[in-house]
């Protein structure tokens, strides 16, 4: 199967330390990817080389089919949902929309004005008006209009109260699937990627601790849930004594 997200020996050096250091995966395209690790463990570092924030000191990255940021064609292919969830808060939601027509080449306006009446908002609402759980909405439909082959999120849900992330959750899982869109999602939140993710990457002092599929990863390991899985390979990693980087 074809690799939404490919790297070999990546890594990102800030004088002596490494914040992340030989990462090589091979995210398979279709799959709902769940990116989990403490505080420190490289996730942030890892997703802004994915979507070209961040240039790699070492090894090489592929993301879907080409080079991050390699203009604006392969800028096209990712859409990026952060974990505030930035939206303009002195622009209404159509303003929103109107500027995502302007600066996407293949911007599907009809999804995005589907997606917000489905929701319930008004168009002429202002985004700074909108609740949290809302405003990420906003953001889900400002990236998924883009229509990507990847969509990254940055724990989009960690502020949300518990209604409004599993309503954010399942508006995610539905849309990727609907879509057959490649997702790349991290969280802190094991039980959110439990119930969306079939995919799972642990890192934990800047190194990919396991990754894999997660019937794969369950079948092999025999723990009782994802959560052990997940805090198993944690507290190797931390009883390794390995020296913690910077995030």
């Amino acid at each position: 199967m074809d690799a939404v997200i490919q790297t070999e020996g990546l890594g990102k050096r800030y004088g002596d330390k490494w914040a992340l250091a030989d990462c090589s995966l091979r995210v398979p395209t279709g799959t709902m990817a769940g990116l989990v690790g403490p505080n420190g463990a490289g996730k942030t570092t890892l997703l802004s080389m994915i979507t070209g924030m961040l240039p790699p000191t070492a090894g090489r990255i592929q993301v879907a089919g080409g080079a991050p940021a390699a203009g604006a064609g392969q800028l096209a292919k990712v859409g990026f949902v952060a974990q505030d969830a930035p939206v303009y808060a002195g622009m209404s939601i159509g303003d929103h929309f109107k500027l995502g027509a302007h600066l996407n080449p293949r911007w599907d306006m009809d999804l995005a004005r589907e997606r917000v009446a489905h929701l319930g908002l008004d168009q002429k609402q202002k985004a700074g008006k909108l609740s949290g759980g809302q405003r990420a909405q906003l953001a889900l439909t400002m990236a998924l209009a883009k229509q990507p082959s990847l969509l990254i999120l940055d724990e989009p849900a960690a502020a949300l109260d518990p209604l409004a992330r599993r309503e954010f959750m399942t508006d995610l899982a539905k849309a990727a699937a609907e879509r057959s869109l490649s997702v790349l999602l991290s969280s802190h939140l094991i039980e959110d990627l439990e119930r969306a993710c079939d995919y799972l990457i642990v890192l934990a002092n800047g190194r990919v601790q396991v990754a894999g599929r997660v019937p794969d990863l369950l079948a092999a390991q025999q723990p009782a849930s994802v959560q052990e899985l997940v805090l198993g390979y944690l507290s190797r990693a931390r009883g390794n004594g390995e020296t913690e980087v910077a995030r």
